[in-house]
């Protein structure tokens, strides 16, 4: 009897792999158009304005470049500390839960000193109580894990679900205690932050440089460091590797997985509160999947920091060149964006698939 097996490919040289993600761009592109055609659009203007994210031709080009760093900021600092956890084979999967948290905790700090505390104060204080907040959640994730062998993605997918409603929660209830709403509208409407809670910036020309991208840029390049330079960094790669092999040379396991874990909920925390910081407010969709988005964006590259910069950059040009280019349609909506994105990311995950495996038929009359 004829069957079908994968077997991993030791063959494939790196210029046949980059010609294979190549090929899963090109294909994703003209799936893509096919789509677009088919709506009475043409597919070559709309991909201009998609991959120059709307500047050719706008009269606020620096908006573009605002817009798309505000999508940008949170997916690389997401798809950083996801491939912290990932690379001690710790499935961490609640970046969404994470990322609600450090929101809800900025919100949290945001409104109650917000008023009374200057802005060199409030926004540290965002950040640290976000970051602590969602580092909580990861140190405990991590202490089931090691000591009662729970499965963590279970446990973390679980969270997501949970500061979902807890979200969901805040933003539909009127009530006395409820600081998150607005007191002046009638249905439930999140409430804007004090001045003293958005994110500054520096301002250069007509475009804003928010103090978030740089402190986005230092945390890639800090994460890189760690794993690359610090003895921190050289343990994570020890005990995803082997915990038998980090137990035989000494090392605390449980501390090593509590430490990394604690520190990836953290950064995630803190896109949260740098998202809110920078909206000036929350809201039940403010992660913009940004927790899915960064598992993809880190198995894509491979858990390479260098690697998740460069496609953090391509799937924020995506989604923003897409909502850029559909606001010009009538057409179509905000969700081909999503569809678009969707196409190119299993178009990759493709490429990825068949650049590392290969499908063979055994079975037979000719075999034993």
């Amino acid at each position: 009897m004829k069957s079908f097996h994968l077997i991993r490919r030791s063959d494939v040289t790196l210029k046949q792999k980059v010609l294979l993600y190549i090929l899963g761009i090109v294909i994703s592109f003209v799936i893509g158009g096919i789509f677009l055609a088919s709506l009475g659009i043409n597919p070559i203007i709309y991909y201009r304005d998609m991959i120059t994210i709307g500047l050719i031709g706008n009269r606020y080009p620096a908006k573009c470049v605002e817009g798309f760093l505000k999508l940008f900021v949170p997916l690389i600092i997401t798809s950083v500390a996801l491939s912290l956890s990932f690379k001690m084979r710790f499935w961490n999967i609640g970046g969404e839960g994470e990322f609600i948290t450090g929101a809800i905790f900025a919100a949290l700090v945001a409104f109650k000193l917000g008023p009374v505390l200057p802005t060199t104060a409030v926004i540290p204080l965002m950040g640290i109580a976000a970051a602590l907040a969602a580092g909580v959640i990861g140190f405990i994730t991590a202490h089931l894990k090691v000591k009662f062998n729970t499965n963590e993605t279970l446990v973390t997918l679980m969270v997501n679900y949970i500061m979902l409603y807890v979200i969901k929660y805040i933003g539909e209830t009127k009530a006395e205690w409820n600081f998150f709403l607005r007191d002046d509208s009638e249905r439930p409407v999140f409430a804007k932050f004090p001045e003293s809670a958005m994110m500054p910036g520096i301002k250069i020309g007509d475009f804003t440089l928010l103090a978030s991208v740089i402190i986005a840029i230092l945390i890639t390049v800090g994460v890189y460091y760690y794993i690359k330079t610090t003895k921190h960094g050289f343990e994570v790669s020890v005990v995803g590797d082997s915990t038998n092999t980090a137990k035989y040379a000494g090392m605390s396991v449980y501390k090593i997985t509590v430490r990394t874990i604690f520190i990836s909920a953290a950064l995630i925390g803190l896109a949260g509160a740098f998202t809110a910081a920078s909206s000036g407010t929350i809201s039940t969709d403010i992660t913009n999947n940004v927790g899915w988005t960064g598992v993809i964006v880190a198995w894509l590259s491979k858990l390479s920091t260098p690697a998740i910069a460069l496609v953090s950059v391509l799937i924020s040009v995506l989604q923003y060149g897409c909502q850029v280019a559909s606001a010009s349609y009538p057409s179509i909506d905000h969700n081909f964006a999503d569809l678009m994105q969707g196409i190119f990311l299993f178009s990759i995950l493709a490429a990825d698939f068949f650049g590392n495996f290969k499908i063979v038929k055994t079975g037979g009359k000719n075999d034993a």
